[in-house]
């Protein structure tokens, strides 16, 4: 590669790709017991400056304990952790340069939304007048200017959510952690207020750290997700990575819906893999694959948004293609699923849009049906 060309790909470079990029946070062999109770395990990471990352896990797979170390309302057995090159492991959480919104706001219910906001301000001595314009610049980010003289119990859930999220950026804090921010909102005021946080994080550009269980809400706004489980962080990635390429049989299962067919390697080329599967039917080619060894027992991950549906056999399609028998379709409104029982008796799923209205569809209850899906749509996973 030429010195021009060589230029051209480190400027493409994300942060976390760049060797020549030090880590705004790094979390370094982190541990953390409860008595016998493991809760964190050995964890590394590195986040960037400017991120909004996102922890992503089921319930006790220590995110929020992790969060809370980071906070330091946690003290870690061992390990350390560095923001902008300060050590703050034994630090206090009153000298870090940290912030934390908390699932359940905690705002004070006396208080107007301007004196929840500048609380925080106060404590720290700041001038009136520094107070003030802080207050006023998070009241105009997060559009709630008219509301200052207003108590919590006179706002939406929404607007609360708002009102803590300003108090934690007056603070200007280096890193903000976020415990389940959106958890208390229902369902459509979320998904908005997923695009604000977003938009307000690139405004203020401060590292943003969000732990939640809501697969759609970290694939939603976060530039990276690690998906978490027993302590460990399993993948790090990009939204459509760890969508896409899941290194694991668990990120596989734990990441929206996935169908599995076991199978046994019989064919290793460089751009490609074939698996013999008499739970699927057929063989299965799938590019895009790690070197696997002949007579491997596999797995292939198969996303049913990839499956397509047809009540006739295409001739020209040979392996990754299967039948069965339509035994439930679960319609969803902008999608229908469909489970596909196979002559073997296991049952697939076969995401659609609906293009069309239920009534004038072809495919229906009990209609044999053909499944097919391209060569790059399959995964193949060893563990």
């Amino acid at each position: 590669m030429s010195n021009a060309g060589n230029r051209e790909f480190l400027k493409n470079l994300e942060p976390w790709q760049d060797p020549k990029v030090k880590p705004y946070v790094l979390i370094e062999n982190i541990n953390k017991n409860f008595g016998a109770t493991v809760a964190v395990k050995n964890l590394s990471l590195s986040i960037y400056r400017g991120e909004l990352f996102a922890l992503l896990g089921g319930s006790g797979c220590g995110k929020s304990t992790l969060l809370r170390i980071l906070a330091g309302l946690e003290k870690p057995s061992s390990g350390r952790i560095v923001i902008d090159d300060l050590d703050i492991t034994d630090l206090p959480p009153y000298k870090r340069p940290v912030s934390m919104m908390f699932q359940s706001y905690a705002l004070f219910p006396h208080m107007t939304v301007q004196d929840n906001i500048s609380f925080g301000l106060k404590q720290e001595r700041l001038s009136k007048n520094q107070i003030t314009e802080r207050v006023d610049e998070v009241l105009d980010l997060v559009q709630l200017r008219k509301y200052r003289d207003r108590k919590p119990g006179q706002l939406s859930g929404g607007q609360q959510q708002r009102v803590a999220l300003a108090r934690s950026l007056a603070k200007r804090p280096k890193l903000l952690l976020l415990d389940e921010p959106l958890g208390a909102l229902d369902k459509k005021l979320r998904e908005k207020t997923q695009f604000e946080l977003v938009n307000i994080q690139e405004r203020v550009g401060i590292t943003f750290v969000v732990v939640t269980h809501d697969q759609e809400e970290a694939m939603t706004m976060s530039s990276r997700i690690g998906v978490m489980d027993e302590g460990q962080i399993r993948q790090i990635g990009k939204p459509h990575e760890i969508y896409e390429f899941p290194h694991s049989r668990f990120v596989a299962e734990f990441i929206g819906s996935m169908n599995m067919f076991e199978g046994v390697v019989i064919e290793d080329e460089p751009d490609h893999v074939v698996i013999e599967s008499s739970e699927a039917g057929c063989e299965l080619y799938v590019t895009h694959s790690a070197s696997m060894p002949v007579g491997a027992n596999v797995t292939v991950a198969l996303r049913p948004e990839k499956v397509m549906i047809s009540t006739t056999p295409n001739p020209h399609l040979g392996r990754n293609c299967t039948k069965g028998i339509v035994r439930e379709i679960g319609y969803l409104g902008d999608i229908s699923i469909y489970h596909v029982q196979l002559e073997s008796g296991k049952i697939i799923q076969a995401s659609l849009p609906n293009l069309l209205r239920l009534s004038e569809r072809d495919v229906k209850w009990d209609d044999e049906v053909y499944l097919f899906w391209r060569p790059e749509n399959g995964v193949v996973l060893s563990v």
